[in-house]
């Protein structure tokens, strides 16, 4: 389906022509527009968007290509900054990825009953925006340090899935314009990068013309502002966000400020690029960025590969900012021909992107654009580091881990704090293992380390440097112990062979990007001798998919009540999210991860400690540790285009066993009454036309009294459903057993089990309650109760539900059912200190109410104990930004800023959410 035509645009006139080996293409010049020069180059495709889009109606006006034009004005370096504007942004596309995936299909086809209920043509739901998903969240560590831990995990992950994938093939059959890539494609934000996108689209138009703008999107997962170290536009929205989106919604949002973060110097041949994403998430989490772009420039930038940005950009929600912009230079046209682009597209790139002025020259300083603010980071200042205990912005010099770690021990609880009194710092477990060998557990232990995430595996200097560093250490003699969980998730795809038959094991057969070089260069092999054999390509560790841990060392974590840690190449950390037993996690290089397994323990000093010991002789770090020179020697060598080619030329087709996946017919699903994974949600239900007016919300009760950096894995963690929750009491009652219950990332196209599993997470800390875990106190009766059974005997009881939050509320990965959750649980509405700019967002567009304290004002300086019952009295003429009077039955009385940010997200509240919205805006046209 081609694009139409505009012929209202009062911009039509900046339609120009562009002429590449014989073919003409129609662009819109912005650079016409005198100021173009010092706006940042992210506000410059949020013009261009605009200015293309632009026909008068609701969405796109004149006046927001006005808006976007005095950028410099309104959010410059000398503006106040005070007065916040509304602008449109309308993404070229969109990427899912399956765990917030599923549930965007499963809304599809309900939206597609709820049409046909209404007398609509259920077929009119379709996506209207192109959109790919990638099935990449359901692989899991089962397992591990064998030749055939690959194939026996992809096995499980199509047994597990079977009935989800089969759903999502009914709906790449049956919805048009949205493509879904198989499993063990690969890490969505690696394929986003080496293969969807495009940096400029080329697209055309219902009258044949083809028009070219620039490659942006957005995705239902946090880290799709990886993509924006290719100068391509993107972060992650709500998967509510995302499903508008796709049904052709603009994005509504405030124009934001732009950081200029400048990078003068060079890196020490040492120090990786890991280190200096967790020294920018540092620097930028203490200076604030959230809501707010970040763009990279200065000499420094030169110096960086694209795999090197990417590893910064994907970082962008660690560090808060909603994207972290790198605009495209000579290295991006380089990036396009060494992944396998056309000249000829490589061309068109290139000169329409200097034609609109979009391309730039990282060593001329004369391009460089106003910002609001600019910081300085000097690259030569950058030291090895890890994160952790507990949080992705808490760095520590390399040097000082082993004090650090000390010091965790026995700090007070909290995200540098384990509370340990002094009887237990040198508590010890052991047991014996397979090869007769006993092995010793204690406090700093490593019992999980993992080559993951597209933070770092998107990068081939770091791989390339984790590869000699085991190279160097099998020649010395040095072994990973048994017991450390180890694991290789690269995130490329891996070459489909079609000669397979189902007889035949397909994925011993297929070659990969990241394992092809690593094969090439012979360090896979030295990889896999201490046990790092790859595991799966997808999203594992990272996102807690790390499965169980060895029954032996649980015990004796369990037992002795150990501090035991992970170590990741990863991008977050939070507790409970690597695994449920590793109360210290740690981020780092894929280099230090398999150092860190080698010396089996964080209590490490690798200055003066030996790593490990050989035939009597002591091996340091310093010993094994590969030099920039002959990473970059390895890299020239062994990475070119043809291994993109070879890949991705049949990406789409999957294995055998997913094309032997059978899949429904028909417009709309069949739903199964007894599938415990794919379930119609309740969203639609007696749903019409006409839209209710605004009503007060009147004697809520808190549901649950929080504290700050309360994130999505708290709200609705993806891992193992517990055993003893109600998640699992209701799967029993489906005849599921204990051993077939699953994660709730599998279960996500399931609202029963969804609603369950919100606040299911066992750190969740409550003030109600004097454990941390997933109880709360009934009111007035005391009761104390799970989560899930308490907000049903509250909706028995008509009682609307609220909760009192503290700062950076929603913070963490992109999970629409974080506010699904709330909303099944019969929550109402929020009131937080601070929220994290995407899950803001989905509870809007679920129709729950965001409030905010007031500057100097929270729960504890108002006197809120959570015991009291809330009237907030929203006006039925609600503004984006009012203020909305709160009183208690206790006769407090406090104001609170609404965040509804935007006229858009008041529509999206008064329809009862974004779903709702589009259907009835649908179907009045």
């Amino acid at each position: 389906m081609g694009l139409r035509a505009s012929t209202n645009n009062p911009f039509k006139f900046l339609e120009k022509k562009l002429t590449v080996d014989g073919e003409t293409f129609h662009y819109y010049d912005i650079s016409h527009f005198k100021n173009i020069s010092k706006l940042p180059f992210s506000i410059r495709v949020l013009l261009e968007s605009a200015v293309r889009n632009c026909d008068g109606n609701f969405e796109t006006k004149k006046s927001d290509v006005i808006t976007i034009l005095n950028w410099e004005t309104y959010k410059g370096s000398d503006s106040k900054g005070e007065r916040e504007y509304e602008i449109p942004f309308k993404p070229a596309r969109v990427i899912l990825q399956d765990a917030n995936g599923v549930p965007a299909v499963v809304d599809f086809s309900a939206m597609r009953d709820a049409v046909s209920k209404l007398g609509g043509d259920p077929k009119r739901i379709n996506p209207i925006c192109p959109s790919h998903l990638i099935i990449d969240h359901t692989i899991q560590v089962d397992y591990f340090g064998t030749e055939n831990s690959l194939a026996k995990n992809e096995r499980l992950e199509i047994e597990r899935n079977r009935e989800r994938f089969a759903f999502l093939k009914w709906g790449a059959n049956v919805f048009e314009n949205m493509k879904i890539f198989p499993p063990g494609s690969g890490i969505m934000h690696q394929i986003n990068m080496e293969f969807l996108a495009s940096i400029v689209f080329v697209k055309e138009r219902d009258d044949g013309t083809k028009i070219l703008y620039p490659d942006s999107v957005v995705g239902n997962d946090s880290h799709t502002t990886m993509i924006n170290s290719l100068g391509v536009l993107g972060w992650g929205v709500g998967g509510i966000e995302a499903e508008s989106v796709m049904l052709g919604q603009t994005i509504s949002f405030l124009l934001p400020e732009v950081i200029g973060y400048k990078l003068i110097g060079m890196l020490d041949p040492l120090v990786t690029t890991t280190d200096l994403i967790l020294t920018i998430t540092e620097n930028l989490r203490n200076i604030g960025v959230v809501g707010k772009f970040v763009e990279f420039f200065g000499p420094g930038v030169k110096f960086l590969t694209i795999e090197e940005r990417a590893t910064i950009s994907i970082m962008a929600p660690e560090f808060g900012a909603t994207v972290g912009f790198f605009a495209i230079d000579e290295n991006a046209i380089s990036y396009l021909r060494q992944t396998n682009r056309s000249e000829k597209f490589i061309a068109i790139v290139r000169n329409y992107l200097k034609k609109t002025k979009q391309f730039r020259n990282y060593s001329d300083p004369s391009e460089d654009p106003t910002y609001s603010k600019v910081v300085v980071l000097d690259l030569s200042t950058v030291v090895r580091s890890v994160s952790g205990p507990k949080r992705p912005q808490d760095r520590i010099n390399l040097s000082d881990m082993k004090s650090d770690f000390s010091l965790c021990l026995s700090n007070n609880v909290g995200f540098r704090g384990f509370g340990l009194p002094k009887e237990q710092i040198d508590v010890t477990g052991s047991f014996m293992w397979d090869d007769g060998k006993m092995y010793s557990l204690k406090h700093g232990s490593v019992v999980i380390a993992a080559i993951a995430s597209a933070t770092n595996t998107s990068n081939p200097t770091v791989m390339f440097g984790a590869g000699i560093l085991a190279n160097n250490a099998v020649k010395k003699g040095l072994k990973v112990a048994p017991y450390i969980k180890t694991s290789l998730s690269p995130g490329s795809y891996p070459k489909q062979c079609f000669l397979c038959t189902v007889f035949i094991d397909f994925f011993q057969l297929g070659s990969k990007v990241v394992t092809r070089y690593l094969q090439e260069s012979g360090l896979l092999a030295s990889l896999e001798k201490l046990r790092f054999n790859v595991t799966g390509y997808g999203c594992m560790t990272c996102i807690g998919k790390s499965g169980l841990l060895d029954e032996r060392v649980a015990e004796i974590i369990e037992k002795n009540g150990l501090v035991c840690c992970g170590v990741i190449s990863g991008n977050r950390n939070f507790e409970g999210r690597i695994h449920p037993l590793t109360r210290a996690n740690y981020l780092a290089s894929p280099l230090l991860v398999v150092a860190y397994a080698l010396a089996g323990t964080i209590d490490i000093d690798f200055e003066t400690d030996p790593i490990g010991i050989h035939d009597d002789r002591k091996i340091y770090l310093k010993d094994i540790w590969p030099s920039r020179d002959e990473i970059q020697a390895l890299q020239s060598r062994f990475i070119a285009p043809r291994i993109y080619k070879e890949i991705y030329d049949e990406i789409e087709f999957g294995s055998t066993n997913w094309q032997l996946l059978n899949a429904a017919d028909g417009k709309l699903f069949s739903w199964d009454a007894k599938s415990t994974f794919i379930k119609r949600p309740p969203f639609f239900e007696n749903m019409s036309l006409d839209v209710a007016e605004i009503e007060q919300i009147r004697n809520a009760r808190v549901l649950l009294n929080l504290g700050d950096s309360i994130t999505t894995d708290h709200i609705s963690p993806g891992g193992l459903i517990n055993e003893n929750s109600p998640a699992a009491r209701y799967l029993a009652q489906l005849g599921v057993i204990p051993g077939e219950l699953g994660s709730y990332s599998s279960r996500r196209g399931n609202d029963a089990v969804m609603a369950r599993g919100t606040f299911a997470n066992n750190r969740i800390i409550n003030k109600f309650m004097l454990q941390p875990g997933p109880k709360t106190i009934h009111f007035p009766s005391l009761d104390e109760m799970d989560i899930f059974d308490c907000a049903e005997r509250y909706r028995s009881e008509n009682v609307p539900l609220i909760l009192l939050v503290g700062k950076e509320y929603g913070c963490g990965s992109s999970r629409d059912w974080a506010a699904k959750g709330l909303l099944m649980q019969g929550v109402k509405a929020v009131i937080a200190e601070s929220y994290e700019r995407i899950h803001r967002s989905n509870l809007v567009g679920m129709g729950i109410v965001p409030l905010e304290y007031l500057a100097g004002e929270n729960a504890e300086t108002l006197g809120l104990t959570g015991n009291e019952m809330y009237n907030i009295l929203l006006p039925k003429k609600i503004c984006a930004n009012d203020r909305v009077d709160v009183v208690t039955n206790c006769g407090i009385r406090f104001q609170t800023k609404v965040r509804f940010d935007t006229d858009l997200d008041v529509e999206y509240y008064k329809n009862g959410g974004i779903l709702h919205y589009t259907i009835r805006k649908m179907m009045r046209t």
